[in-house]
């Protein structure tokens, strides 16, 4: 009898847990309460915009707390301001936001640099557009091995991302930390057929951008995006070395990108009006924690200023 009761008393216990956990669940994502609609990245949503037309579906890559805080943000003030639901789609390969907006499949995405949006698209015979500058995410090279990139011993391994260009960020952080020496080539994109000097004879492993997280205990370092960094909650004491942020940064600005035929959206430039507020700006502070800085405003005005010097 006794240990029945106790069985029943469990299930009661597991019962409202699930139940807490549900309405939990709700209250952080329903509209109503300002935050974002995470939806499956297979869920049609091709007439999200037009059928409503308050109605915005942004696709993101390795959507991470921090991004989640700053578009939940983002979502609220659209809601007050102009009552648009943005809705967030979030998708776990690098190429795959680009193509569902060609297809039509979401509105807008934000994930992006315009050096890649721009190897793409000529990858891509395709014609997107960045319509709004949102952050600055440094590369960085991280280790649980090593506290220095002076203690990475010869013949090791470093991973790096292996779309076009993160791998080139990556080998000239590497090239910036004193590991190698990189000639870019014409297209201004390194490989790892430009590095001209290995004086460690480092292995440079090729990985794709979601895989560097994960084999971070089998190498002696890997050059770690951000956005997947922060996803996969990679401590930033383990960074032993960080993509200066300087004159020629511009094209790694981060931007909220659209079909060419809707660069000049309303509903779409509402969106971007209210992630370019000094309210986006403190939560990006806070969320990333550092990791990663606004690059509207008084932050893109100092990168432009750098580059006409």
């Amino acid at each position: 009898m006794m240990r029945h009761f106790r069985r029943q008393k469990k299930l009661i216990i597991s019962g409202i847990a699930a139940l807490l956990i549900a309405a939990l669940a709700w209250l952080s994502f329903s509209p109503h309460s300002g935050d974002i609609v995470l939806m499956d990245p297979n869920q049609d949503s091709s007439a999200s915009s037009s059928a409503s037309g308050k109605h915005v579906t942004v696709g993101v890559a390795g959507l991470s707390s921090a991004t989640q805080q700053v578009w939940a943000a983002v979502s609220k003030i659209a809601r007050n301001r102009y009552g648009i639901t943005v809705s967030i789609k979030n998708f776990t390969d690098y190429n795959q936001p680009n193509q569902a907006l060609q297809n039509g499949d979401i509105d807008l995405n934000a994930y992006q640099h315009y050096a890649f949006l721009n190897a793409w698209n000529k990858a891509n015979h395709a014609d997107l557009v960045g319509i709004g500058t949102t952050v600055i995410a440094p590369i960085r090279l991280y280790s649980r091995q090593y506290s220095s990139v002076q203690d990475i011993p010869r013949g090791s391994t470093i991973a790096v991302p292996n779309d076009a260009t993160n791998e080139s960020r990556a080998l000239l952080t590497l090239q910036h930390a004193g590991l190698i020496s990189v000639k870019l080539p014409k297209n201004g994109l390194a490989t790892v057929a430009s590095i001209t000097d290995n004086p460690k004879k480092l292995t440079i492993k090729e990985v794709p951008p979601d895989q560097t997280p994960r084999v971070l205990e089998s190498v002696a370092g890997s050059v770690i995006n951000d956005d997947f960094a922060a996803s996969s909650n990679t401590p930033l004491s383990l960074a032993i070395a960080t993509e200066p942020v300087d004159a020629s940064s511009h094209q790694w600005l981060n931007i909220i990108a659209a079909r060419k035929k809707d660069a000049h959206n309303d509903l779409f430039a509402k969106v971007v009006e209210c992630y370019q507020s000094d309210e986006i700006a403190t939560v990006i502070r806070r969320a990333y924690g550092g990791r990663t800085l606004p690059a509207f405003g008084e932050y893109l005005k100092r990168l432009e200023d750098q580059h006409a010097e």
